[in-house]
C-alpha cells in the first residue's frame, strides 16, 4: 500500500532536494529516537510527504542537525526535526503495524507477524496520544478485511476505506485548515488504493485475491479508465493544494503529485 507517493528528484533543484532530504532523514531520526532502530525500517516516502504538507501549513518551530547513519555512514547528513515530524513518525509505526497484522492474518505471513510483534510495545503510547487517527486506522483496515473477502462489487468501496484512514492522518490538529486536509488525505488515500489494485491486478488474479480492477480490467477501454480514476482522485489533491497557503515547500509537493506519483503507474503501464 506504499511507497507511491514519491518525488521526481530528476527534476528538482539542488535547494529542493535538499530540503526533501532533511525531512527525509529528519524522520528517520525520529523513528529512531521514538521506536528504536527496528521503527526506522519502517520509513516511507508517504509519510514524508505528508510532514512537508503540514510543516509547511502550520509552520512549528524547526531545527536542524547533522549526523551520520548506517546506509549514509561516510558523510554526515542534515536533519529536520519538529513536533510535525515526530507526528508523522508515530502515524508510520501505527500504519505499519496495522498493516504487518493484516499480512499475517490474511496470508499468515510470519515475518510480518514477527516484525509487528516488534512494534507492538509502541503502539499503547501512540494510541493513547493519538486516539482520532488510531481508530480510524484500526476500524478503516479491518473494514477493508472483512471488504476483501467479498467478491468485488465496486471500484469505490474499498478505496473509500483507505481515503477515510489516511484522510483522518492528514489533520494533525484540528483547525481552519482541518477539513481541507481530511479531504486532501482522502482523495490521495484513493488514488494510493487504486493505484496498488492496479500494480498488483495479475499477482491478485492469480494467487484469487480481491482486487476491485477485475470489474473492468477485460474491457478494451481498461487503462483509460483507470487513468481517469487516477486523475480524478490527483484532482481534488490538486485544488485543494492550491488554495492552502503553503510555501516553502509548495514547489516539492507539487513535484511530487504532478509528476513523482506517477512514476510506478508509468512502468505499469508500459509493461
Amino acid at each position: 500500500m506504499f511507497g507511491y507517493i514519491v518525488a521526481n528528484t530528476e527534476q528538482m533543484n539542488e535547494q529542493q532536494t535538499q530540503i526533501y532530504r532533511e525531512y527525509y532523514c529528519g524522520l528517520c531520526r525520529s523513528l529512531k529516537k521514538q521506536f528504536g532502530n527496528f521503527g526506522r525500517l519502517t520509513l516511507n516516502y508517504d509519510m514524508t510527504f505528508m510532514v512537508l504538507l503540514l510543516a509547511d501549513l502550520l509552520d512549528p518551530e524547526t531545527s536542524y542537525s547533522e549526523g551520520r547513519c548506517v546506509v549514509h555512514p561516510k558523510k554526515k547528513r542534515r536533519m529536520a526535526q519538529n513536533r510535525v515530524i515526530d507526528y508523522g513518525a508515530a502515524m508510520n509505526i501505527l500504519l505499519a503495524y496495522h498493516n504487518l497484522m493484516d499480512d499475517w492474518k490474511d496470508e499468515g505471513k510470519t515475518s510480518a507477524k514477527a516484525a509487528a510483534d516488534r512494534l507492538k510495545k509502541y503502539i499503547p503510547a501512540i494510541e493513547e496520544q493519538y486516539p482520532r487517527q488510531a481508530e480510524a486506522v484500526r476500524s478503516a483496515l479491518d473494514a477493508l478485511s472483512i471488504e476483501e473477502q467479498k467478491t468485488p462489487k465496486d471500484l469505490d468501496t474499498a478505496a473509500n476505506l483507505s481515503g477515510q484512514m489516511l484522510g483522518e492522518l492528514f489533520v494533525f490538529q484540528k483547525d481552519f485548515w482541518a477539513e481541507d486536509c481530511r479531504n486532501f488525505g482522502q482523495a490521495l488515500g484513493r488514488f494510493v488504493y487504486w493505484m496498488d489494485a492496479y500494480q498488483d491486478l495479475e499477482k491478485d488474479r492469480k494467487k484469487g485475491r480481491y482486487n476491485p480492477m477485475v470489474l473492468i480490467a477485460d474491457q478494451p477501454d481498461y487503462e483509460a479508465r483507470v487513468g481517469e480514476m487516477l486523475k480524478g482522485a490527483l484532482g481534488e489533491c490538486a485544488l485543494i493544494l492550491e488554495r492552502l497557503p503553503l510555501v516553502e515547500h509548495l514547489d516539492i509537493l507539487r513535484n511530487v503529485l504532478y509528476s513523482g506519483v506517477w512514476t510506478k503507474y508509468k512502468k505499469g503501464n508500459e509493461k
